[in-house]
């Protein structure tokens, strides 16, 4: 098979060194691989990616899709036997069209790269995951990528309009015209955004674009409680000021970015943190006067506008600083993705540093306070057996405190190897059931990232 394989897609399109492999086996989620791939195959077109499908699949060869591996679930590790298909090469942007708004992508694109060039059109691409400047646009649509920006304009799936893609068998199929409007069919847009590279390979995707938004400016407020910044936040979110960013920091998060990077400008004295911003292209001024008021109301102990573009972007990226400054407590840590009802974020926080100091392990949590998307870090010592161990029964235990608070174990970052025991209690046989059989028929021979997702 490597051998055809060589002779369609020339010698250096396939690759066993065993370096090379064992540098695309994992992502950043800290998963363990599910076994020795096969080899890296790197196409360059959709031709190419049929090719290596109709290949793969007519010999039952599994194939796990791939882009810049910085997901956190295990959803591009490995899986034994499989081709990796290294779709960053594919990273050309075909065309942006500023009459119906629309951009159309390969999924190699780094997904900042996109939102500059239609920048440069005075245009406007919403979706922003943390890992913009090193993720592909692929890779945002086979998780659904979030970010800091979906308070107001929504996850990556409200952004796509229309898939090209592979399915197992090589068939190539477009899931829909991009038109704003498109009903003719089932969505199998918003089906195969999310799926993981389970159900087929994404090989062109058109997004939507909107008229670029004003400048962004803000606030952050310090609070002496968690309790008073997410009173705060809620009365914010059903205010008539609909902020572009609303992010909250704990106090331990807070004293984790300090200790990593004291230059970020953050308060050394806050119990938890509010991040407000605003895009709008007008009345931007009256709502950020509105945040301030309401971080008043609520007993924010420091407020501080930013209005100044330097200061906005250190501020975002000291929010970016999470798992860096988290992992860099105790050498490590593992990376949650809980989302629950905004109403039960008091109580996911108060568990959290119950938990905490049950397991004797630091628990710090930010995240998009705006939706109900927390990120609590566990950190722990890599090197100590007993406290890795802790961490992952901790890991455990919050996926299953989400779900007792009416919630998901993951909001944006995935299932990939990582959750697939918690997604099976959240969902039910019944739904898991049906979600199988959708892959049945989409990849009979299940070779599409076997072991993921589903």
């Amino acid at each position: 098979m490597l051998t055809q394989l060589r002779e369609s897609l020339g010698e250096q399109a396939v690759v066993v060194d065993p370096d090379v492999l064992a540098a695309r086996s994992h992502d950043r989620s800290g998963a363990p691989a599910a076994g020795t791939p096969l080899a890296v195959v790197r196409p360059t077109s959709t031709e190419q990616v049929s090719l290596v499908m109709r290949t793969a699949h007519a010999r039952g060869v599994p194939v796990v899709p791939q882009g810049a591996l910085t997901g956190l679930a295990g959803g591009a590790d490995a899986v034994e036997g499989a081709i990796l298909l290294d779709l960053t090469a594919m990273n050309r942007i075909v065309r942006i069209d500023p009459i119906d708004l629309v951009a159309v992508a390969q999924p190699g694109v780094i997904t900042a790269d996109l939102a500059t060039t239609v920048a440069e059109h005075g245009l406007f691409y919403a979706p922003d995951p943390a890992s913009a400047s090193e993720s592909t646009l692929g890779g945002n649509v086979a998780t659904n990528a979030g970010g800091m920006r979906c308070v107001k304009y929504g996850v990556t799936r409200d952004a796509v309009r229309s898939l090209e893609v592979v399915l197992a068998d090589g068939d190539v199929v477009r899931t829909s015209p991009p038109t704003v409007k498109a009903v003719g069919g089932l969505d199998l847009t918003s089906l195969l955004v999310g799926s993981e590279g389970t159900l087929g390979v994404i090989t062109e995707i058109t997004v939507g674009l909107l008229p670029a938004p004003g400048p962004v400016r803000g606030i952050t407020a310090s609070f002496g409680s968690n309790q008073a910044a997410l009173d705060a936040a809620n009365e914010i979110m059903v205010g008539p000021h609909r902020p572009s960013t609303l992010e909250f920091m704990d106090g331990a998060v807070i004293a984790a970015i300090i200790a990593y990077d004291s230059s970020v400008g953050l308060p050394d004295d806050a119990k938890a943190w509010l991040l407000v911003l605003t895009d709008s292209l007008t009345g931007a001024a009256e709502d950020v006067a509105a945040y301030a008021e309401v971080a008043r109301h609520h007993g924010a102990v420091r407020i501080d506008v930013a209005d100044d573009p330097e200061r906005v972007d250190d501020l975002l990226r000291a929010r970016r600083l999470l798992n860096v400054a988290m992992h860099d407590l105790r050498g490590d840590g593992l990376n949650e993705d809980v989302a629950v009802p905004r109403g039960k974020l008091a109580e996911l926080l108060v568990r959290l540093a119950e938990l905490s100091e049950r397991v004797g392990l630091p628990i710090g949590t930010a995240g998009h306070v705006g939706d109900g998307n927390l990120h609590p870090v566990v950190c722990f010592d890599p090197n100590d057996p007993g406290e890795t161990r802790i961490a992952h029964q901790t890991h455990e235990a919050i996926l299953r405190l989400a779900n007792e608070l009416g919630g998901t174990v993951t909001g944006e970052h995935g299932i990939g190897l990582e959750k697939l025991s918690a997604v099976d209690a959240e969902l039910g046989p019944r739904l898991r059931g049906l979600q199988r059989g959708i892959k049945d028929v989409l990849d009979p021979a299940g070779i599409l990232n076997p072991g993921k997702k589903l």
